[in-house]
């Protein structure tokens, strides 16, 4: 495995290397749009710059690695940080979950959180206490600890922003990495496409969507918030062995096959008739004019397993109550990444770009 990395650190550095330059600097002033940064100008303008490396780093910052993994000994120590920008509502429920998910899909069960609080000028101390509240009810559950963290108000913001830090460990040798994925792999993926931004709009625009879903789908959605972890079946998977996990978030499903894909350096097919998708986010997604396939969607793992794997994982899963469903294959080195539709079509998966969420909440 650490022979993997250093290859794959190789060509990244060579990518680096070739893109340097080829941006001028008027390019370089102009906005950009909101959302993460898209791949290009992670390698461009932030990866490029990290040089310094320590021989305890495990896995470093790449394309689609939502964890950093370190040698503690007899133990890996899985971290993941992340904010949470776009939603209001449930910020304190989201801030805990986003980063747990990270941990939870490199297979490992997350112990400690820290919470980085910034709240505009005018915040009360109500919204402040129902904001920890949440976080609180949610750690909890998940049986992760708070540890530590930073709580402000400055007109630095203009609304709520969360920064969560999330930690987890495993024995030497434990954590699922994406490098493992191979031609003639199964993709799985769990519960439902679009479930987080179609719960964050539900919640968020609920009196504009009141006349376009009935107050029982108002109602289903928003609950929808309450299903973003993914912690049960990335410790469930990981235990059963996998070839690689990575929990669907911002670029939705199509995002994260493109950024598992990209780190193991393979082509895909997915089958977009097979990906679920419930008839709720399917009318949200109407009224807003957005692609659910490209819609936020933590509360999904997307699962790789070899062949021999996918009973054993199917039955973990489906055990631990999580809903489950084979949406493509892995194909081999240098192949297209495809979405075919059910007629027979197919177009190619882009590299994922600003969030459909961000078409709402502007």
């Amino acid at each position: 495995m650490k022979q993997l990395n250093q290859a794959k650190e190789g060509r990244q550095e060579q990518e680096f290397g070739q893109e340097r330059g080829k941006e001028s600097a008027e390019e370089k002033r102009q906005p950009l749009p909101a959302g993460k940064l898209d791949t290009e100008l992670l390698r461009r303008i932030v990866f490029r710059h990290i040089h310094h490396k320590r021989p305890e780093v495990l896995v470093r910052p790449g394309v689609g690695e939502d964890c950093a993994t370190l040698d503690f000994g007899g133990y890996e120590c899985v971290m993941s940080t992340d904010p949470i920008t776009a939603a209001i509502s449930d910020i304190g429920r989201l801030a805990v979950h986003i980063t747990c998910n990270d941990i939870a899909s490199n297979g490992v069960e997350p112990l400690g959180i820290m919470l980085a609080v910034m709240l505009p000028v005018g915040t009360t101390a109500e919204e402040i206490e129902s904001i920890m509240e949440q976080a609180a009810e949610v750690s909890e559950s998940l049986g992760v600890e708070i540890i530590g963290g930073h709580t402000e108000i400055t007109p630095a913001v203009n609304r709520p922003v969360i920064v969560s830090t999330a930690i987890g460990r495993t024995p030497a040798g434990g954590s699922q990495k994406a490098e493992n994925m191979r031609e003639g792999d199964v993709i799985l993926m769990t519960k439902q496409a679009g479930l987080e931004g179609s719960g964050i709009i539900a919640s968020d625009f609920a009196e504009e969507l009141s006349g376009v879903l009935t107050p029982e789908e108002l109602a289903e959605a928003q609950g929808y918030l309450k299903k973003v972890s993914v912690v049960k079946e990335g410790v469930a998977a990981g235990r059963a062995g996998t070839a690689g996990m990575h929990d669907i978030t911002e670029g939705g499903v199509l995002g994260a096959v493109w950024e598992l894909s990209e780190i193991a350096g393979t082509g895909v097919e997915l089958w977009e008739s097979a990906i679920p998708v419930s008839g709720v986010t399917k009318k949200i997604c109407a009224h807003f004019g957005i692609n659910y396939l490209r819609l936020i969607s933590s509360g999904c793992m997307m699962i790789i397993v070899h062949p021999q794997q996918e009973a054993a994982v199917v039955e973990a899963i489906t055990g631990a109550g999580v809903a489950i469903s084979r949406i493509g294959r892995v194909t081999g080195a240098g192949e297209p990444r495809l979405l075919l539709d059910a007629q027979g079509g197919s177009r190619q998966i882009e590299p994922p770009d600003s969030d459909e969420l961000y078409k709402v909440i502007k």
